[in-house]
């Protein structure tokens, strides 16, 4: 299947409206960018109010006139922020960088083929997905404000309307739409990479001589396509529920606010269980493709192939079809039965062991190996350290009798932020230093990226070892304001450690924003293969 098309003619043909690869890429790429400083500056607002709760910021009330007045954040404002922070970093950041960003881009390339299988499909998936942030966002300027249920809108409350109270309105019909639309670009996005994979490889590149980057993209695209078909028709039915009155998540004899609502025999456990059979392989739509960035990256720096290279593949294979089994885990809390709890509890102690073995085959490629220190393997050993600690801490939540009391304080906090939030984002960083050469044919900072990453790299284990610490003294999460609770008091020194590390770690982003905009620009001009690298697209 030949996808030769003629060059694109005038600007919005060649840079807006484009069906090359190399475009759409970069679209996806700066689209989860200005996404990542959006969910950088919310998060940092939620930081500021746990710590200076009764703080009046002039700024805050310019913003949210009705959720700050006079500049104080209200605890509404508070959880909203939290929401369109959580939903905006794990779908706009790390859902669409590193699966739609960096794949558009190095798949082609990397199988000698000229584009992907359905450019046109490939240009709607990235507008719908752009349409679906635009709609997001738009929450915030409704009547009501934006939506306050958290990233994983749980019923009743997110079923039931403005009757639960503000954000609950418009604001919250927005969200599912948006998450709707962007379910269906994932939807066309994982067609197209699974077909030009198995469609367009050059003759005689078999599927298990693709590189690792590509098995990470190629797992994703599986996961993709299989949890996104659920995530959408549940999307579907909440927004029935909310404006046609039926009854799939909202219970009988519901009292709201001294109101009875007309609603009979819905289940919101139903909605727990379709939102996280596609929540809990999201983890791994963030990071697989992670993986295979991560075991290119150490591979071209330790001078040395891949250690266990066929062990690699069938771990991430391994990863994609177990991740489909231990939803449950998220719902220990519900009321399950124990013997599904013990289940789950198996299956998600059975998930360490393809992602020990990957973490195993990567220190044996580091093992004597011609280590060159460069930003981009520097963020590489750090997403392994991240990953490593961040899945120790999820043994324990893996355990119902541990998770009954964790699971609803900051140690799960710090625990997901490690191993799906921050681990994705170094593999993110490593592969924009990494291959930022061949997207714009110069060199980024060297000593710049040094420095970022070590500020960074410090930073983000100042912010979450804490929080784990916070959990197991029993600290809840999505508490806007600790000062009302005394038994919080003596945790307050830790938060404000936190919020300062929040703050340093943030600002360390500048040096790389600045350090990407200027090289892309002024930066040194690349040769050909500046890592000596062995993969396609570097010849």
């Amino acid at each position: 299947m030949s996808q030769v098309h003629a060059p694109p003619q005038g600007f919005l043909r060649r840079w807006i409206f484009s069906t090359d690869h190399k475009v759409i890429g970069l679209q996806y790429y700066f689209l989860a960018l200005f996404s990542a400083i959006i969910g950088m500056v919310l998060s940092a607002a939620m930081r500021f109010h746990l710590v200076y709760p009764d703080a009046k910021v002039r700024l805050f009330g310019w913003l949210w006139p009705d959720g700050a007045p006079g500049g104080q954040m209200t605890p509404e404002l508070y959880l909203s922020l939290m929401t369109m922070h959580g939903t905006l970093m794990v779908f706009f950041v790390l859902t669409a960088a590193p699966q739609s960003g960096f794949g558009n881009y190095f798949i082609p390339l990397q199988i000698s083929a000229p584009d992907m299988v359905f450019p046109r499909l490939n240009m709607l998936s990235f507008w719908v997905t752009f349409l679906a942030l635009v709609t997001l966002l738009a929450a915030f300027f409704v009547p009501g404000g934006a939506p306050l249920g958290g990233w994983t809108a749980y019923p009743p409350l997110s079923a039931i309307g403005e009757v639960a109270g503000p954000g609950q309105g418009l604001g919250m019909d927005l969200w599912i739409l948006s998450i709707a639309l962007f379910s269906i670009a994932s939807l066309m996005g994982s067609i197209n990479f699974l077909t030009t994979l198995a469609d367009l490889r050059a003759p005689g590149l078999g599927l298990f001589d693709l590189p690792l980057t590509c098995w990470g993209w190629l797992v994703t695209a599986l996961i993709s396509l299989f949890a996104f078909a659920v995530l959408l028709p549940a999307g579907i039915l909440l927004l029935l529920d909310r404006n046609i009155g039926t009854s799939f998540f909202v219970p009988s004899n519901l009292l709201v606010n001294d109101r009875l609502l007309d609603h009979k025999g819905g289940s919101p456990l139903l909605f727990q269980h379709l939102f996280w059979f596609f929540g809990h392989p999201e983890v791994y739509i963030a990071i697989l493709p992670g993986m295979g960035v991560i075991s290119t990256v150490l591979s071209t720096f330790a001078r040395k192939p891949v250690f266990g290279r066929m062990a690699m593949i069938y771990a991430l294979l391994a990863i994609g079809f177990l991740g489909f089994l231990v939803w449950g885990h998220h719902m220990f809390i519900s009321g399950m039965s124990p013997y599904s709890s013990i289940a789950f509890s198996l299956i998600t102690l059975a998930v360490g062991v393809p992602s020990a073995i990957k973490t195993f085959n990567w220190i044996g490629t580091l093992w004597g190996g011609q280590l060159r220190f460069t930003t981009a393997m520097l963020f590489a050993l750090g997403f392994v350290s991240l990953f490593v600690s961040g899945g120790i801490t999820g043994i324990f939540l893996g355990q119902p009798a541990i998770d009954l009391y964790m699971h609803d304080t900051y140690f799960v906090v710090g625990h997901f932020h490690l191993i799906m939030g921050v681990a994705a984002v170094f593999a993110l960083f490593a592969a924009t230093f990494y291959w930022f050469p061949k997207m714009f044919g110069r060199m980024l900072s060297e000593p710049l990226g040094k420095a970022h990453f070590y500020i960074t790299f410090l930073g983000v284990y100042a912010i979450f070892v804490p929080m784990h610490l916070a959990g197991i003294v029993g600290n809840p999460r999505r508490y806007p304001d600790f000062k009302e609770f005394e038994f919080l008091a003596s945790l307050m020194p830790m938060h404000k450690f936190i919020t300062h590390a929040a703050f340093t770690t943030a600002a360390a982003q500048l040096i790389f924003l600045f350090n990407l905009f200027y090289s892309m620009r002024r930066g040194v001009p690349a040769p050909q293969n500046p890592w000596e690298a062995s993969t396609r697209e570097w010849n």
